[in-house]
């Protein structure tokens, strides 16, 4: 007796604060493997995912997959960076933090292929049996019973001579009409796309950053935290040792998604800096402390976006996140020798 076998599924919906009615997934065919790109190892999500569907948990640090084995990407991203990459590639996305169509590629971001701030007790196990059959095509008469372009064209214009010098006349005009139309189209899209960006990412970012600098003003944070950085930041060697912290390879990919630490620190800084605690010249070399983390956690997903194999990934990723103890120190040094004079 042949029996049939049901690919397991798991039902992943948003948690509080976040985005998409839910994500229905199942690993069958060569299509068995969840991909975590959150840095520090296979995220729980993950692995709780794989663990409910059989699926193959794969950390994107250490290694690519190919696009068509990939049965959900996890995800942490708070910005507009990564959040856009996978569902750009038809892959479902599953985001473990707060998140919400943004960015540059915010048109990928649908229902069907999103969810975001995602718990493991978010991914729950779903029965999912057989298939529906797909919908009937409408029917389309045989070629041989459809008219010709050509038959078309005479109908409308009539044939011969006088047909001809017609579309002859009309055709320069129909052209004429279709560039303007699509140059007029491509600068409201354009409109459309900047005045949407400003909206959902740059104007949230700027009241983001007005109320963090409210809250640690009006609190006295600024002040302790003031008097417990002023000492380190003060002189180069503080500052050398800051960018040497951030950029540390098992830090560096858990400080990067959406470059939370480094606006922190930034704000308290300027505020210092705007104060007179801290001197003037030493806005550009603390710009490069703060930020040798910057980028690390995109490393696995700007490789695979490259197409690179496996071995590349495995080399590429450990390679930057090493190389950044040593061009963090080295910028801020930079940094510190431009910033005389300012």
């Amino acid at each position: 007796m042949e029996t049939t076998h049901t690919a397991r599924a798991v039902f992943v919906r948003a948690g509080a604060g976040g985005w998409g009615p839910g994500l229905l997934l199942r690993a069958e065919g060569k299509r068995n493997k969840v991909l975590s790109v959150t840095g520090g190892g296979i995220h729980e999500v993950a692995a709780r995912i794989a663990e409910l569907t059989g699926a193959e948990p794969v950390d994107g640090f250490t290694t690519t997959v190919p696009d068509d084995e990939v049965v959900a990407a996890v995800i942490n991203c708070g910005g507009t960076a990564r959040i856009g990459v996978y569902p750009r590639k038809g892959i479902p996305t599953v985001d473990v933090y707060p998140g919400a169509p943004g960015g540059p590629l915010a048109k990928f971001i649908t229902e069907e292929l999103f969810v975001s701030a995602v718990g493991v007790e978010q991914v729950q196990p779903s029965t999912v049996e057989g298939s529906e059959e797909p919908a009937e095509q409408p029917a389309v008469p045989p070629r041989s019973e459809r008219p010709s372009s050509r038959e078309v064209a005479a109908t409308v214009t009539g044939d011969g001579k006088f047909g001809q010098a017609f579309n002859s006349v009309t055709g320069v005009f129909v052209r004429f009409g279709s560039g303007v139309g699509s140059f007029v189209n491509t600068m409201l899209a354009a409109g459309r796309q900047t005045i949407e960006l400003t909206l959902k990412t740059i104007l949230p970012f700027m009241a983001y950053v007005s109320l963090l600098l409210g809250i640690v003003i009006y609190t006295g944070v600024a002040q302790w935290m003031g008097q417990v950085l002023s000492p380190i930041a003060s002189n180069p060697i503080g500052l050398v040792a800051i960018s040497l912290v951030v950029a540390l390879p098992f830090l560096s990919p858990i400080l990067g998604p959406g470059a939370a630490i480094a606006q922190v620190i930034g704000t308290l800084m300027g505020s210092q800096i705007a104060i007179g605690a801290l001197p003037v010249q030493y806005a550009l070399p603390t710009l490069f402390a703060i930020n040798g983390q910057v980028g690390c956690d995109f490393v696995p997903v700007g490789l695979a976006l490259g197409e690179a194999k496996p071995e590349t990934v495995a080399v590429g990723t450990p390679a930057v996140l090493i190389s950044r103890m040593i061009t963090s120190p080295v910028a801020v040094l930079i940094a510190w020798a431009a910033s005389f004079g300012l």
